[in-house]
């Protein structure tokens, strides 16, 4: 009786531990760093805000998440595949859900958001100290106190936001380097693509879903739950305005533990995918070679590690491509970093829908390129060399298509004194911003502050009282504002809060962020006076350096691509060999190993060999 009932437990064993088991894991861990990268992305606009940061922080914020990487990417893809990957993964996943609850916990440290404004939200007829007044007795100035900018920024946490960031990094380290092995360890080789073509799947879906997760939580604002919204004087697409960044990092921290749980019940190894079903004997002692092998990897591990990073680092093909693909990244994440600020300023659109924008129509599209790609790599059996003379060209007519977004633009903002004079005429932005006029000049208004409002003439001004205006009506956002002596309209000479709807326009982040600070032509105003986030850019300097610079790092990769294919014209890769000729190979090989198995072996010939094995 104790026979059958062994048997049975081993099935349930051998179901639980098919590498598609594995690859369901792992798929599910590529969605939640997928969907918390591309969330940290979306928000990073709102966090500019809400800590009141300059472009160039906000790059240090985003490129933390590759120094956190970084410091153990070498290490973990190398000494992580002699140990129990699944629970590495498992553990490098929680660690990611410790770093997005580190990123939420400044919003519950510190105060309610106060954005700038002279505006009282329920200013009323009787309170008017935002509009034009003659003789007014006492003229609105920010302080002048140092430490109020201190307070502020809250004792400067943004930086737990960027610890956050960095740990993050550190715990998505061992999820591709030591899943890909385990993958190819105990995958067959015609499997592997689509296996791959299904995380790379997986990597797409994540921040499909991250994308729409900033939409949702931009949409909501930053302290909805302790403050009435009504009163608020901003809508969404207003440039102080902040989302619930906050929400987001938590649904992130939740789904990357709960991920984390299925790798700790995943055992070390597994019995290698063969063609036949009735393979089990040959796979047990599979097994158990491989298991002694690893125990005499890892008498080895420290002495080879040396020899082996020497063995990569003079291989002129790897070097190449790590080369080319560290330009590629630099260009896609000043892409995808501050595509939606770019957005925002050029189109006149709000966060959530740039956010939305870019989920919908940009990650769709690789999702059913990875799918179909992994597809044609297992069915046509494409090798190294054709895949790579594929990607290059798939790549060259990309660039080329890449240079028709310089013909998509729009024109700046109309603001009175900055794009625009007060007669409705443009000007350029490199010149001294006359914001005081004949028609404002009586009204003692700030010069500094940034309160815009539409006039029904179509021209935005920096606020109510630049516009002239005397008397407001209503509050909140319903707030319109009446006898505008600036307004010079056919209409009542009204304004209402906000800028103008802009009409039709045709349709690495750590350096690129100071870039797009150049192209600042007004900051907000600290408690203090000192300048806090850019609340307007010129449009055309801003399109010029966002295109200009990735459409440079593109070209830069021309060079090294060709190289890696001249390169691998000489190379005879295992790809290029006829099935029938590797399954003789290998059954040479296992009889001369069958044949030598007492023989004793010198300590150099297994330590070659071994490093060949490995690269």
């Amino acid at each position: 009786m104790e026979e059958p009932e062994k048997s049975v437990a081993t099935h349930g064993v051998r179901c639980i531990s098919k590498i598609k088991i594995f690859l369901l894991a792992l798929t599910c861990a590529y969605i939640s760093k997928g969907l918390s990268g591309a969330y940290m992305n979306s928000m990073l606009t709102q966090i500019e805000r809400r800590f009141s940061l300059p472009t160039s922080i906000v790059g240090v914020i985003s490129g933390s998440f590759e120094m956190g990487n970084l410091l153990l990417i070498i290490f973990v893809s190398y000494f992580g595949r002699k140990m129990h990957r699944p629970i590495i993964i498992g553990v490098g996943c929680a660690v990611m859900g410790l770093g997005c609850f580190l990123i939420s916990l400044p919003h519950f440290l510190m105060g309610r958001y106060e954005y700038e404004t002279t505006i009282s939200p329920a200013s009323n007829l009787s309170s008017n100290s935002f509009l034009c007044m003659e003789n007014r007795i006492q003229n609105l100035k920010p302080t002048q106190d140092k430490t109020e900018c201190v307070k502020e920024m809250k004792t400067l946490m943004w930086i737990c936001v960027l610890v956050g960031n960095v740990i993050r990094g550190i715990g998505e380290t061992p999820i591709m380097p030591l899943g890909i092995s385990y993958i190819e360890d105990f995958a067959q080789s015609e499997n592997s693509p689509l296996y791959i073509g299904i995380l790379e799947t997986g990597k797409v879906i994540g921040p499909l879903i991250g994308l729409l997760l900033g939409s949702l939580c931009s949409r909501i604002y930053v302290d909805s739950g302790s403050v009435n919204t009504d009163d608020l004087t901003i809508t969404p697409t207003d440039t102080r305005w902040v989302g619930a960044w906050w929400i987001g990092f938590l649904i992130c921290a939740g789904v990357n533990i709960l991920t984390s749980i299925m790798f700790f019940f995943l055992p070390k190894t597994l019995p290698k995918e063969e063609r036949e079903k009735n393979a089990d004997e040959s796979k047990n002692n599979k097994v158990e070679k491989y298991r002694e092998k690893s125990k005499e990897e890892k008498s080895v591990i420290s002495k080879d590690f040396l020899p082996f990073l020497k063995i990569l680092l003079c291989n002129p093909v790897y070097m190449l491509f790590i080369l080319l693909s560290v330009i590629q990244i630099n260009e896609f994440v000043i892409a995808f970093t501050f595509l939606p600020k770019y957005m925002e300023q050029h189109f006149g659109k709000s966060t959530a829908e740039v956010v939305f924008l870019i989920g919908l129509h940009n990650l769709i599209p690789v999702c059913i390129g990875y799918l179909v790609g992994g597809f044609i790599m297992k069915k046509f059996k494409i090798t190294v060399k054709k895949a790579a003379y594929l990607a290059f060209c798939l790549w060259l007519f990309q660039y080329f298509l890449f240079f028709c977004k310089f013909v998509m633009t729009c024109d700046n903002f109309a603001v009175a004194g900055i794009s625009t004079s007060y007669e409705g005429v443009q000007q350029p932005l490199d010149v001294e911003n006359m914001v005081l006029a004949d028609c404002n000049r009586r009204c003692s208004c700030l010069t500094k502050t940034w309160d815009p409002v539409c006039g029904d003439n179509g021209l935005a001004y920096m606020s109510a009282c630049l516009a002239g205006c005397e008397k407001s009506v209503g509050t909140g956002i319903k707030m319109v504002f009446h006898n505008c002596s600036c307004i010079h309209s056919s209409g009542n000479s009204s304004a209402v809060l906000g800028l103008c709807d802009k009409g039709p326009g045709i349709l690495a982040p750590i350096y690129f962020g100071p870039l797009i600070d150049r192209t600042c032509v007004h900051w907000g105003t600290l408690k203090c006076g000192e300048p806090g986030a850019c609340r307007m850019y010129d449009i055309n300097s801003f399109r010029r350096i966002f295109l200009g610079i990735p459409a440079a790092l593109r070209g830069l990769c021309i060079l090294p691509a060709l190289f890696i294919l001249l390169l691998m014209r000489k190379l005879q890769l295992p790809g290029e060999i006829d099935s029938s000729e590797t399954e003789a190979v290998e059954m040479r090989l296992t009889e001369k190993e069958s044949e030598h198995v007492e023989v004793h072996r010198s300590p150099d010939l297994d330590n070659e060999e071994e490093l060949k094995r490995m690269l």
